[in-house]
């Protein structure tokens, strides 16, 4: 009986193009020995691969979308090549696979029909901006986007600090990177002074920025990041 191949799940860099300075090189290894690739978008699969050195034609690889526009009913042949002993990559448009990104349904799939998964080793937005801000690791809790309508954000923000006053608990989100200023702007109106606001910003790249302040520092700032179209994590704490 053929052995089963084996899904990768393959880290992208959060932006930079130097990937040997945020990858290992074992990556680079399986990456190469790969044919097929389930990615969230073709385009931003292809650059990460030639980057990666992938050896083979890159248009001669099987690749198979995976985002927002995909019918759930579509992926469920997507790891049949895997009986035939094919190992195929899950492949992160930035950071690590599923984690705010698509393809836990993939890996679902994956856990049901007893395929071995294997996790490489990538940057983690998430992650590293915990790490930088200073605040509570062992009690954390990355809850995504908030609403985008101002009175519910106002309400989820209420509730999140109240969460990290009764709980001892870091407090990440995300926001679309159009909004990220008015997001803070909100932070600033409704978490109380002594609240503490992480900003972590572009994590990796040049323009990196990652500063922790209590809301009423941040607002005696004359001036204030410009968070506008730049990847930001937000994180809040005691």
């Amino acid at each position: 009986m053929k052995q089963k191949g084996k899904l990768y799940l393959i880290p992208n860099s959060l932006g930079s193009d130097d990937l040997n300075a945020i990858l290992p090189q074992g990556n680079f290894n399986i990456i190469k020995s790969l044919q097929t690739f389930i990615v969230e978008d073709l385009r931003t699969a292809r650059r990460f691969l030639s980057k990666a050195g992938h050896s083979g034609n890159i248009d001669h690889l099987d690749f198979l979308i995976l985002n927002e526009h995909t019918n759930t009913n579509e992926i469920s042949n997507y790891l049949d090549g895997i009986n035939q002993g094919k190992d195929i990559g899950l492949l992160s448009d930035a950071g690590v696979p599923c984690v705010a990104d698509p393809g836990a349904d993939i890996v679902t799939i994956a856990q049901n029909r007893g395929i071995q998964i294997v996790p490489l080793v990538g940057p983690s937005s998430i992650l590293m901006g915990l790490m930088a801000s200073g605040f509570n690791g062992q009690n954390f809790a990355f809850v995504g986007y908030l609403p985008k309508e101002q009175n519910l954000r106002n309400k989820r923000i209420k509730e999140l600090e109240s969460r990290v006053y009764k709980e001892d608990q870091t407090q990440l989100f995300i926001e679309t990177p159009y909004r990220n200023n008015q997001m803070f702007e909100s932070l600033l109106g409704q978490c109380n002074p002594d609240t503490k606001v992480c900003v972590a910003c572009d994590i990796s790249l040049d323009s990196e920025y990652i500063v922790t302040q209590s809301i009423a520092n941040w607002k005696k700032l004359k001036t204030k990041p410009d968070l506008k179209k730049r990847n930001t994590l937000f994180l809040i704490y005691k």
